[in-house]
């Protein structure tokens, strides 16, 4: 179910910017919808316009620099996507087939990137379902591939966090990386949004980042910017990701304004990051005062509820008067995800509007009744 509705997002967004021409709407779709602001812009025209094709733009060059520090490492590349960040390092630390990457089920690399692992490294992967809330030590072991001669054996094992929203706890990490020493295994992160993770928990980018290989980390979701995600690294991976990403045509000429734009929301965005925690902790604290279902803890910025006995739809529809957008569905279950343009105000009208709706009563719809429905498993990063 809430796959089809994060299929429909695009739908979505058209229809946000037909809004956004006359009014102010609060899109809790994705995180993905932040508008650009005049501050943006500001830092884009100041940006420097050479061709980061040939590495000689300052402002790509001050944002990879500023990144890499943060995650405790040599180097990073600035490219136009997270999907595109995931696998370049991926391919980047995968050498000659057969070979596996172990992932968790859910997670984004293994549901929503078109197959890239099979395409551009002929790599197959290993997909976990965690018993609990993220992968551990042992169920990693317990599916570790060997060097069988019938079998692709496992070379990297790649994470995600935050996962739907959820933090994975530091030292469960730490225990997996110590696992992969052991077996001679790479590690990559899709840290979209470690951001989230970072700022929530306390604990310093760097401290994350030194349990991977490759880390891939999104600017264009919770981070505000227009575009953008970089890939960090040793300087040697770094360089190999640099040649991979022209060969997959990624390279990008005056890309100095977007990397400009990066780097201001990182400054000025990313501290904002745990009022918008504290924001989606009320609205899920608030839902379930309503004696509605959590589908999901709620850790950072994503609220997974089940509206039953209400149809998403029918929140979805009593919202848009309000100038509030959801993700339309015909089921009960959706993902309410807030960012740093979403106010105080939003929150309130979306739980009063809730309590209205549940006063009523569900609307009859083809004489069906709305029903639970078990959480699908899906990647958190769209």
């Amino acid at each position: 179910m809430l796959r089809r509705i994060l299929q429909r997002t695009p739908l979505i967004t058209t229809r946000t910017r037909t809004y956004t021409t006359h009014r102010r709407v609060y899109d809790l779709t994705s995180d993905t919808v932040t508008e650009p602001t005049e501050a943006i812009f500001d830092a884009m025209r100041r940006a420097s316009r050479k061709d980061d094709v040939y590495n000689t733009d300052a402002s790509v060059h001050a944002l990879q620099d500023h990144v890499a520090r943060l995650l405790g490492h040599e180097a990073a590349l600035f490219c136009a996507s997270a999907t595109m960040t995931n696998q370049l390092g991926l391919r980047a630390l995968l050498t000659q087939p057969p070979h596996s990457v172990l992932l968790d089920a859910r997670s984004h690399i293994h549901q929503y990137e078109c197959g890239g692992l099979a395409f551009h490294s002929q790599a197959s992967t290993t997909a976990v379902t965690p018993t609990g809330l993220h992968l551990t030590a042992d169920q990693v072991q317990a599916n570790l591939i060997g060097n069988d001669i019938h079998n692709a054996p496992t070379k990297v094992i790649a994470l995600e966090n935050t996962l739907n929203g959820t933090i994975m706890p530091l030292d469960a990490i730490r225990r997996i990386k110590t696992l992969a020493d052991s077996q001679g295994l790479k590690m990559h992160l899709d840290g979209a949004r470690l951001w989230n993770a970072s700022q929530e928990t306390g604990i310093p980018m760097a401290d994350y980042g030194r349990c991977f290989d490759t880390i891939s980390l999104c600017v264009s979701k919770g981070v505000g910017a227009p575009i953008g995600s970089l890939l960090v690294g040793s300087r040697a991976i770094i360089e190999r990701a640099r040649h991979l990403r022209k060969l997959l045509g990624g390279g990008w000429r005056q890309a100095g304004p977007l990397a400009a734009a990066a780097h201001h929301c990182i400054e000025h965005v990313v501290p904002t990051m745990p009022d918008t925690h504290r924001l989606a902790r009320r609205l899920a604290d608030g839902l379930q005062s309503l004696g509605l279902h959590l589908v999901l803890p709620c850790h950072t910025n994503m609220v997974f509820v089940d509206l039953a006995p209400l149809r998403v739809s029918d929140l979805a529809d009593a919202l848009a008067p309000h100038d509030i957008l959801i993700s339309p569905d015909s089921g009960t279950q959706t993902r309410l995800v807030l960012h740093y343009q979403i106010p105080d105000s939003a929150v309130d009208t979306l739980l009063d509007v809730t309590q209205d709706l549940l006063k009523k009563g569900p609307k009859a719809k083809s004489g069906e009744s709305p029903a639970r429905h078990a959480m699908p498993s899906y990647g958190s990063n769209l």
